[in-house]
């Protein structure tokens, strides 16, 4: 079950907020995450509410910096993890032309028993 929550500029259209989303849902889709499980927050700010180093790492940053913090179910390999980077800039990259270099992935690991889907149950705690 992840959790997606995705943050960027002020003054981007509904459809280009709908296409960044449907990217990385779709990245997930192709690492395993199974269909439907769909839970994004995507939220715009102005450029003091975004925060971000232009150049940290060698890595040439714009005005379109997106940052995607995943938080998901803990025991995915490194390849995998790998395979979700690439897939999701290289998707973001095709649905709204966004440079690979603006796009800032983090992941959050957690145990299964650390989801309620409602009704105050932990459906995965065994």
């Amino acid at each position: 079950m992840p959790l997606v929550r995705i943050d960027l500029r002020k003054g981007k259209t509904a459809e280009y907020r709908r296409r960044v989303g449907q990217a990385v849902y779709d990245a997930l889709i192709g690492v395993g995450v199974p269909r439907d499980d769909r839970f994004q927050v995507i939220q715009e700010h102005d450029s003091a509410g975004l925060v971000f180093d232009p150049g940290y790492l060698g890595v040439s940053r714009s005005e379109d910096f997106i940052s995607i913090q995943i938080t998901w179910n803990e025991g995915r390999t490194l390849e995998q993890k790998r395979a979700l980077y690439r897939a999701i800039a290289d998707g973001l990259h095709a649905s709204v032309a966004l440079r690979p270099e603006d796009v800032f992935i983090s992941l959050v690991e957690v145990k299964k028993e650390n989801w309620s889907f409602g009704n105050g149950v932990a459906q995965y705690a065994g």
